[in-house]
């Protein structure tokens, strides 16, 4: 055994020396390789802007490109959090630079099941409801729709607009003057390729309501699941915010991002909080950040001011800050105001920061910052502490609202403002220096 061991001892010994020389001066110090990497476009150039605006020059510096402002801005900003924010999960996916360009002229966010979060010019045309009876005709405008579920109706019972059931909002009156048919509905669209196309059909009995213009589907238990599915298909709703406006019909739908025209990209009324001073509902964003500053802003407006109509779209192109008008008055761009007002700086620090949750569809602590009478409701009672105003106008040592930003351990609940997603969040000092300086200084409301 120790023979055969010392055999083979010596052969490996006979292969290292015989073989070739893996030292380090047999190697060498570097292995040659060649690496193929892919060559990004350098993309079109522009004359740089040479005037000594700061927010511009800072802006030309930080966001050269097209990537630099999805990079930077879009997704640094409006895609974090696993996933939750604008990150495959919620429309629309900003999270890479193709999913940003094909933003570009996309419909603009219409949430099902929230209406009061639609803005009316991100409404599009409804789909068209028809029963199949001779005098439909090719049906009528879809308003809204709603499957409400719980027990079955009776034949006894009384049928509202509350009732269970796969209620459907119109247009127009239907024809005739029964209040209950059973029949067939079909849901019709209008394709530019197609033409009218029946992409969904439900059979059951119909109630008509008194303005015929409301019919609730009778769902059984078996049809539980259709009905849940019919809901669930995309019917498009005209007037998806119930506000009685088919939007569509007063004026152009805003696309998510408008070629050319910053003012009138949903992204931005978004982050603005409003579009041509109209108050655009929902969240001001981005959600889990904080406002966008001015440079930023701008790179953003100059970028969709100078993207091309043609639908030619090169991300890697320089941002043209020297010809945008934005970079006239960058300023102008501030979300967070300037001076120590209500109306000039501090209802838009609240809008940005605070109004995720303080909002009209469910407003904590009964308090909606997003509402015309916001400032007169901060010089009420806090519905947490009674006993405390939300803003005494010189005192901001007995102002509630004061004590819920600045985190006092006598407030009730969370320090404001909270982010459900991060589970923290609080205002800069100077935001918080900002406020204090109001409150003591009488609370303004303007200048």
């Amino acid at each position: 055994m120790k023979k055969i061991k010392i055999g083979i001892l010596f052969g490996v010994v006979g292969l290292w020396a015989c073989g070739p020389d893996f030292t380090e001066a047999g190697l060498g110090t570097e292995i040659p390789f060649t690496p193929n990497r892919p060559t990004l476009p350098e993309g079109e150039a522009v004359e740089p802007y040479t005037g000594g605006d700061p927010y511009v020059v800072g802006a030309q510096e930080r966001f050269r490109t097209g990537l630099d402002v999805h990079r930077k801005i879009v997704w640094r900003t409006c895609t974090p959090n696993d996933g939750v924010c604008h990150n495959q999960k919620e429309y629309p996916d900003l999270h890479t630079p193709a999913n940003f360009v094909a933003a570009i002229n996309a419909p603009c966010n219409v949430q099902p099941g929230e209406p009061a979060s639609v803005y009316d010019r991100c409404e599009r045309p409804g789909d068209r409801f028809r029963l199949n009876r001779d005098d439909f005709g090719a049906g009528i405008e879809v308003a809204w729709i709603q499957n409400i579920s719980g027990e079955e109706t009776t034949d006894e019972e009384e049928i509202t607009r509350e009732s269970q059931g796969f209620h459907v909002e119109l247009r127009a009156p239907i024809p005739g003057d029964n209040d209950e048919i059973w029949a067939q509905a079909q849901f019709i669209r209008t394709t530019d390729n197609d033409g009218d196309i029946v992409f969904a059909q439900f059979e059951t009995r119909w109630r008509v309501l008194e303005d015929r213009k409301h019919l609730v589907g009778e769902v059984r238990n078996y049809q539980n699941e259709r009905a849940a599915e019919l809901a669930r298909v995309g019917i498009r709703e005209g007037d998806a915010n119930r506000n009685g406006i088919f939007g569509a019909d007063e004026n152009p739908i805003v696309p998510m991002i408008n070629p050319g025209n910053p003012e009138e990209s949903y992204l931005i009324a978004r982050v603005r909080g409003e579009m041509l001073g109209e108050r655009v509902p929902g969240s001001r964003m981005p959600l889990a950040n904080q406002p966008l500053d001015i440079s930023e802003m701008l790179a953003l407006f100059c970028y969709i001011e100078g993207i091309p109509t043609d639908g030619n779209v090169d991300l890697a192109s320089a941002v043209d800050y020297k010809n945008c008008s934005y970079s006239e008055d960058p300023g102008s761009l501030n979300l967070l105001g300037e001076g120590v007002t209500w109306s000039s700086r501090v209802s838009k620090i609240l809008e940005a920061n605070c109004g995720g949750c303080h909002n009209s569809v469910n407003p904590d602590a009964d308090l909606d910052l997003l509402s015309e009478s916001a400032y007169e409701r901060l010089l009420e009672p806090s519905t947490q502490k009674p006993e405390l105003n939300l803003v005494v106008p010189g005192d901001y040592e007995n102002s509630y609202l004061w004590h819920k930003i600045a985190g006092d351990p006598d407030i009730v609940g969370l320090p404001m403002p909270y982010n459900p997603l991060t589970g923290e969040g609080s205002l800069t000092q100077a935001e918080l220096g900002d406020i204090q300086t109001w409150i003591a200084n009488g609370a303004q409301k303007d200048q």
